[in-house]
């Protein structure tokens, strides 16, 4: 096994459970929330059987493409022409380093966007084919995280009044079950949208076989990555449900409602019809925290002016903090990018 290939392994292994352990938890983190009564390895398994779904349907579906499509920009294939190769994605030491930084930031509850940290590297590195990559990336983002807020904000005026008022004076009591099987849906739907999204800043490590066909580009992983990937991932996703979501998980805690089946219900549908939206527009990366934390911050700035759940200075503290840190965790992703490879090469500027 070449170098190449061991560090590709090496991130490879660390992006599973640096997603898992960040992103996965603002997917989940209010299915687990409203589900606290229940055993850990319930959950585990229900989430793990949507993992593996959507795992192999993209691979079958896809004609090996698990990552759907969110690697064709990233996946330069050198040639003129209709080509087909197996593409070594040339990983250095430096690629390995921002899972392993997400990983040190994820233990503070920074809710740092997995595709800024992980795919801003790779961007950088593809040279002319994949210029402005990362502006397009940056610019679907934000407008995901506008029009979170813009729903959460819009749709939380409608009904705080009313529903979370509800939520919150009966939160004592069981819910109906059929708010419970909603859930469940909503979960589903979620869960799988979101892994559409970020399985990419995953097997963007691993070697693929590149199509290219006159302006489109293929990408394939083989079955033998697949399954390692799946193994892995739910190994880890078992370890973070029965720790209960870990430090980025008090995040939504934080919410208003949010343990209540009620409240994330609504929380979790809309989300995932966001996603699915941006998923449809292109097929760019996009940072699903962005969109997680504008979502919140609309809900919560409403809930605290409409409904008078919460202080209004306490939501607004809040709203900025999230805000703050993904911010921050941008920034160190474009330093990373643009200082790693220098790094490691010896061109680090000297002053």
């Amino acid at each position: 096994m070449g170098g190449v290939e061991v560090f590709g392994i090496i991130g490879f292994m660390l992006a599973c459970y640096a997603v898992v352990a960040n992103d996965s938890i603002q997917t989940l983190g209010t299915f687990l929330s409203s589900n606290a009564k229940r055993p850990w390895w319930v959950l585990w398994i229900f989430a793990s059987a949507i993992l593996l779904a959507v795992l192999f349907y993209g691979y079958f579906n896809g004609q090996g493409d698990v990552a759907y499509e969110r690697l064709d920009k990233l996946s330069v294939l050198p040639g003129e022409g209709d080509r087909t190769a197996v593409l070594m994605p040339g990983i250095q030491w430096w690629h390995a380093l921002p899972p392993l930084v997400l990983l040190f930031l994820t233990r503070f509850g920074i809710p740092v966007s997995t595709t800024f940290l992980v795919l801003t590297l790779f961007a950088l590195s593809g040279g002319s084919a994949s210029d402005g990559i990362l502006e397009k990336m940056i610019i679907k983002s934000a407008m995901g995280y506008v029009v979170a807020f813009a729903c959460g904000a819009v749709i939380w005026i409608i009904i705080s009044r009313t529903f979370e008022r509800w939520v919150f004076h009966t939160k004592d009591e069981l819910p109906w079950p059929y708010w419970i099987t909603f859930q469940w849906l909503t979960t589903t739907f979620l869960w799988s949208q979101w892994l559409m999204q970020d399985l990419a800043n995953i097997f963007v490590y691993l070697p693929r076989t590149v199509t290219v066909t006159g302006d489109e580009t293929h990408v394939a992983f083989s079955l033998g990555y697949v399954i390692f990937g799946a193994v892995l991932l739910v190994a880890i996703q078992g370890y973070i449900f029965a720790t209960r979501g870990g430090q980025i998980q008090k995040i939504v805690e934080r919410k208003i409602n949010t343990v209540d089946v009620r409240a994330a219900t609504i929380v979790d549908l809309i989300y995932g019809i966001i996603l699915f939206l941006f998923k449809e527009v292109s097929n760019v990366p996009m940072s699903t925290t962005w969109v997680f934390l504008g979502l919140l911050a609309g809900r919560e700035l409403a809930i605290s002016y409409v409904a008078h759940l919460r202080e209004k200075n306490e939501a607004v503290k809040d709203v900025l903090g999230d805000a703050g840190r993904a911010f921050l965790g941008l920034i160190i992703s474009i330093i990373l990018a643009f200082a790693m490879p220098l790094m490691g090469t010896g061109k680090l500027p000297s002053f």
